[in-house]
């Protein structure tokens, strides 16, 4: 089947005196049946050029979806008078919501059963589920579309009717107050930015709704929390490089929320309310963050305390507040831990034998207690939930996500180098692979990688990534600047005008591999999604080996285009993370490394390029105009694809199994170019 090759016309884009043609503009017009017409023409060809894989595709998925325990259950956590717990039956895609008395636990009761109301839809989301103090009603979030619109729906748990209250437009986060009948809640403006929190009290008119704050900054979003007290209700407004949150006594939903630390620039923190004391994580004088304390009733910055100062070597990440204890997620040397420290001044950290791994909080929703949730990973070991007891540290594993079948985690070895990129500074680079894969050059490898926004990619377990490992792939997660994993100046290295560290980092880690005999160049593969196709795109641009071939998952490639139309979601708090183009400096600088301005006739890697119709963080037509911009000037016979979903998302179809269609499609992409 012939490749689709989009129209041209003709449209220059002109700022600061600099030209762009950009002859695929076009493809921005959504309701243009022409659009459709060749989204659809270039997924017929993708489905014809891997025809032959159908059979890979099929055995790739069930295999997948074989390692999924069908009848399963969540390790149950407590709040209040209750254990929460979900569940998944045989055969359905969507869990169902339970919860049972702590006093009988035996005794199970359904507060919402997602299978029934995703019936009638091509793609569900429920989220945020949130039962009211009282018990009485549980309130939560619902996409039908996949553009991360939600509408808030309520029901009442003892006759399980749900209410006529629906509030559409949201973020899909309620938060109650305490007298178990008023509750807060997010919109989003015409670009999708969080900006206004509203009250609604059951029973009304969502016309009666009062608006109790606006960000007017577009620069910033907002929305709205509940301290784990439950003494507050937490306003929060936050851009890249600022924070500033609004408290409010929850038993007085209807007063005013009052600011606790004016926002300043290039001042962050969070909160945590711990009995008479707030817990403060600010980096006033402390790039990686240092804990400071301060009396409930006197925020002034002045008499803030600190607890645990500044460490150059130690980015503190996360604060969790208990009645006699508080608990830190931090970062060192590039590898996560939780030290646990007592009102009486104890101290103890929690030791992990993996050479690189993740270990994050789990879900916490009790104040007075004396566990600890967590939940600890690696690219061998499937999430192992725990409690610590917060006064001797001693842990109890409560559940490990089960992988059917014959997973044996002795099987495969990890590993954790330090790869030297182009100015000196080492990247952490975390690989695992079967222990019968050969490491002579002859075998494929997958490298992924993100780099943006300070988020770091941790190594971990994915039971859908066997079945690369199992026929003899190396995985690797290369832990690029732009993202926190050394620290905060490791993401500060790699944004605005340093973006490109981003890119060299990761064709030093795929460099590495092929000099170590990881894998071989005509073998060496990459992968990145979002800000991870952003990777992708320009680093294919700037090297088009060593890769074999790629996929760019939704990825962010017309970044100059996008980020000059405020009008497109997100854009104008992206400037905190990009720079703003109307900045000449900044404008030069992103057109030097966007993947659309930079195609030129180069002999690129195999690409598999996806993307869904609604997405709202990446509008899909920044893929589409890529693809076709390739089409029309890449060297050589290395196959080039676009898939389009055309009817999700950027987080792709929902449902439990559903969602590894696209996977095993993946997969067997990269397995075929390679020859596996």
């Amino acid at each position: 089947m012939k490749a689709p090759q989009a129209k041209k016309v003709p449209t220059v884009l002109e700022k600061h005196g600099d030209k762009r043609q950009d002859p695929y503009y076009w493809l921005r017009e959504r309701e243009n049946e022409e659009v459709l017409e060749y989204l659809n023409a270039e997924n017929d060809y993708t489905t014809a050029s891997l025809k032959h894989t159908e059979s890979l595709q099929d055995e790739l998925y069930h295999e997948i979806v074989a390692r999924i325990k069908e009848e399963d259950r969540s390790a149950p956590f407590p709040e209040r008078d209750y254990l929460y717990y979900h569940r998944f039956a045989p055969g359905q895609e969507y869990p169902i919501y339970c919860r049972s008395k702590i006093e009988d636990p035996d005794i199970e009761e359904i507060i919402l059963d997602v299978n029934g109301l995703a019936r009638e839809y091509d793609f569900y989301h429920a989220t945020s589920l949130r039962v009211s103090p009282t018990g009485e009603y549980l309130a939560f979030g619902e996409d039908t579309v996949s553009r991360r619109i939600y509408s808030i729906r309520f029901k009442h748990l003892e006759t399980s009717a749900f209410l006529e209250d629906v509030i559409a437009n949201t973020t899909g986060s309620p938060v109650w107050a305490n007298d178990g009948k008023t509750v807060f809640y997010t919109r989003r403006d015409d670009t999708l930015r969080p900006y206004k929190v509203y009250r609604h009290v059951l029973g009304t008119s969502t016309k009666e709704d009062v608006e109790v704050y606006h960000e007017e900054d577009e620069t910033y979003r907002t929305g709205i929390g509940r301290s784990k007290s439950g003494r507050y209700l937490i306003i929060q407004s936050a851009s890249t490089y600022s924070t500033e949150y609004r408290l409010l006594d929850a038993d007085n939903p209807a007063g005013d929320f009052q600011v606790f630390c004016p926002r300043e620039p290039n001042h962050e923190y969070s909160l945590a309310h711990d009995g008479d004391r707030f817990l403060i994580l600010t980096n006033r004088h402390a790039q990686n963050f240092k804990l400071m304390t301060c009396k409930v009733r006197d925020w002034n910055q002045g008499h803030w305390e600190t607890l645990i100062d500044h460490d150059p070597q130690v980015l503190l990440d996360d604060v969790e507040a208990f009645g006699d204890h508080f608990a830190i997620r931090d970062r060192k040397d590039g590898l996560p831990r939780i030290r646990v420290f007592s009102k009486a001044g104890t101290e103890q950290t929690l030791d992990f034998d993996q050479a690189t791994y993740d270990v994050d909080f789990h879900i916490n929703r009790e104040y007075h207690t004396k566990q600890l949730r967590i939940v600890f990973t690696s690219l061998a070991t499937p999430n192992t939930i725990m409690d610590v007891n917060l006064d001797n540290g001693t842990r109890q594993v409560i559940k490990v996500h089960p992988v059917e079948g014959d997973f044996d985690a002795s099987n495969y070895i990890t590993q954790r180098v330090q790869v030297p990129s182009h100015d000196g500074e080492d990247v952490p680079m975390s690989i695992v692979y079967h222990k019968d894969t050969k490491l002579d050059g002859s075998s494929p490898a997958l490298l992924y990688g993100y780099g943006s926004y300070g988020i770091t990619i941790d190594p971990y377990f994915s039971p859908a990534r066997i079945s690369l490992l199992d026929r003899g792939f190396v995985f690797c997660i290369a832990h690029i600047r732009g993202g926190e994993d050394k620290g905060r100046w490791w993401y500060e290295d790699g944004k605005y005008l340093k973006k490109k560290n981003t890119f060299k980092d990761f064709i030093a880690c795929g460099e590495y591999l092929i000099k170590h005999r990881y894998s071989h160049p005509n073998l060496l593969c990459g992968m990145g999604g979002s800000a991870g196709g952003l990777l992708i795109g320009a680093t294919i641009n700037m090297r088009p080996t060593p890769f074999r071939a790629a996929i760019a998952a939704v990825p962010f490639v017309d970044v100059v285009t996008t980020m000059l139309d405020e009008t497109i979601p997100l854009t104008t708090g992206e400037y905190s993370e990009w720079g703003n183009p109307n900045d000449p400096e900044y404008y030069h600088y992103i057109k030097s490394y966007s993947p659309y301005d930079n195609v030129m006739a180069a002999p690129y890697p195999a690409l598999l390029v996806t993307t869904g119709l609604h997405d709202s963080q990446v509008q899909y037509w920044e893929p589409a105009k890529w693809v076709a911009k390739l089409r029309d000037v890449k060297q050589g016979d290395n196959i080039l694809l676009l898939h389009t979903d055309m009817e999700t998302g950027h987080g792709g179809a929902s449902g439990r199994y559903k969602r590894y269609r696209e996977t095993a499609l993946q997969y067997a992409f990269l397995l075929d170019i390679v020859g596996k």
